[in-house]
């Protein structure tokens, strides 16, 4: 992505999440963000590279922790309701639910249907009403601290998830759960 808009890595980091929560939460749509993008870094794109963006930018989306599809797999089969509450614009999203390891959920949460992004308070409250869970009967699951601490502000038991390693033994010893996550 960086290449096609010819600046170096670490400005394309700084360019692609300027706007990123509102592409998130959909008041930008996919062109309007690349073309935010490319303005700020002095370019134009073409239609063509915005296409490309937006499949680049999705593809780079859909490698998640392999253990994430797997513990929602195995929790739901053991009778948990489970959901999927993410930040990601709707061409994102469309790439995301396309993809064969993603696992049936209870409950779907993407920013760009409930206009606006983790860690307000609203997007936690939407999974929460489709869950048709109060927060205490949850446990959330984010790569992100601020995240995590916007959940268990709202009464969520919230984990900070940095790698499997370190996340299976914190639920284990925290929760019972009807499956030992690996």
């Amino acid at each position: 992505m960086a290449s096609i808009l010819d600046v170096p890595l670490e400005r394309f980091s700084e360019l692609y999440w300027q706007f990123r929560v509102e592409y998130d939460a959909d008041v930008l749509d996919p062109i309007e963000y690349w073309n935010a993008v490319a303005q700020k870094a002095s370019r134009t794109v073409t239609a063509d590279q915005v296409s490309e963006l937006i499949e680049m930018d999705s593809r780079s989306w859909s490698h998640p922790e392999p253990v994430m599809p797997q513990w929602a797999h195995e929790l739901r089969a053991a009778g948990l309701r489970t959901a999927i509450l993410s930040n990601m614009p709707v061409p994102v999203r469309d790439y995301i639910l396309a993809c064969p390891w993603l696992p049936e959920f209870d409950a779907i949460t993407f920013s760009c249907e409930v206009g606006v992004c983790k860690p307000e308070p609203e997007i936690y409250y939407d999974c929460l009403n489709k869950l048709r869970a109060k927060p205490s009967q949850v446990l959330f699951i984010d790569d992100r601290d601020y995240n995590v601490r916007a959940a268990q502000a709202l009464g969520l038991h919230a984990i900070l998830f940095t790698d499997a390693a370190s996340a299976a033994p914190e639920i284990d010893r925290q929760f019972s759960l009807p499956v030992t996550l690996k």
